[in-house]
């Protein structure tokens, strides 16, 4: 697959603008690939913090009610949509058996922090205030994200501890941003360049995300920084070796076993950043998704 990628001769993240690259992001999304749903796919507007927020929602045809799962893509928090993740989504809602939201919060640098994080809470509790209508049960209520969305879904889990509402069952955590790149964890530098994501390209979306004068120790931004990680629900921690931010999600894993919360870390030996979502190519992929659904399940039933 980097071979495919780089005969292409594409120009490096870092060095686009970000209508560019939002561009490139969606131009490479292939329906023609998007595995076949068993059930109903409903694109709908929400009340979201600076008004309508679209969600996508995918309801199995299944006797309910059903668990829900808030998806939160990744992208850097600057490129990718719905559209770009629909096969995950697809997947995780067959495979796990459960109502998948996926919510598309607003970007930056339009939208820098904490834009995106307020997006995905108030989705969160939308879900559990509207299961019902949505055949869902308020009570077994989950979040999930990659990269980005993965760094997302770890401060929805951490703000809806702290703050008190919903209560979740799990957070799906796939190759989570968790703390900032610099300085930097030994797999910053070793996959720096050559691997999908590059080290420049997380300097890129960095620089759009946080406006100057952020604060490092933000657990709502970096949660490998959050002084407290007792108290969250079940974590599935996917990371991959040839990734720049595999050592920060292994340490997040590690934190918050430590903390006592029940953590699962499953390390994809020979995977790169992005792999999770090429099920049509990369046949890990799909082995992976069908492992993070089975963990689903099992939070979802406990």
């Amino acid at each position: 697959m980097l071979d495919a990628v780089a005969a292409l001769g594409l120009e490096e993240l870092h060095n686009l603008s970000v209508e560019a690259a939002r561009e490139r992001a969606t131009g490479l999304v292939d329906p023609d690939t998007f595995p076949r749903y068993a059930g109903s796919i409903e694109d709908r507007l929400i009340p979201g913090p600076a008004g309508d927020l679209p969600v996508r929602i995918y309801t199995p045809d299944l006797g309910g009610p059903l668990p829900l799962l808030l998806y939160f893509h990744g992208g850097g928090f600057v490129v990718c949509n719905l559209d770009t993740h629909e096969t995950i989504c697809r997947l995780l809602s067959n495979e796990a058996g459960c109502i998948v939201i996926s919510v598309d919060y607003r970007l930056a640098p339009e939208h820098p922090y904490p834009a995106a994080v307020e997006d995905c809470l108030a989705a969160t509790r939308w879900a559990a205030e509207h299961a019902g209508e949505l055949g869902g049960d308020p009570a077994r209520i989950a979040v999930a994200g990659d990269s980005a969305g993965g760094n997302l879904a770890a401060v929805v889990a951490l703000r809806a501890r702290d703050e008190g509402e919903p209560g979740l069952r799990g957070q799906l955590l796939v190759y989570p941003i968790t703390d900032h790149y610099e300085p930097g964890t030994p797999s910053y530098f070793e996959n720096a360049e050559g691997y999908f994501l590059t080290r420049k390209g997380m300097q890129w979306f960095f620089d759009h995300y946080l406006e100057e004068g952020f604060n490092r120790e933000d657990p709502h931004v970096f949660p490998l920084r959050a002084a407290e990680l007792a108290g969250l629900p079940p974590a599935l921690v996917i990371t991959a070796e040839y990734d720049p931010l595999r050592d920060e999600g292994v340490r997040y894993a590690e934190s918050l076993r430590e903390a006592g919360v029940d953590t699962v870390h499953l390390p994809c030996e020979g995977m790169i950043h992005g792999f999770f979502g090429q099920v049509a190519v990369i046949d890990r992929a799909g082995e992976v998704v069908g492992e993070s659904c089975l963990w689903l399940r099992r939070v979802f039933a406990d």
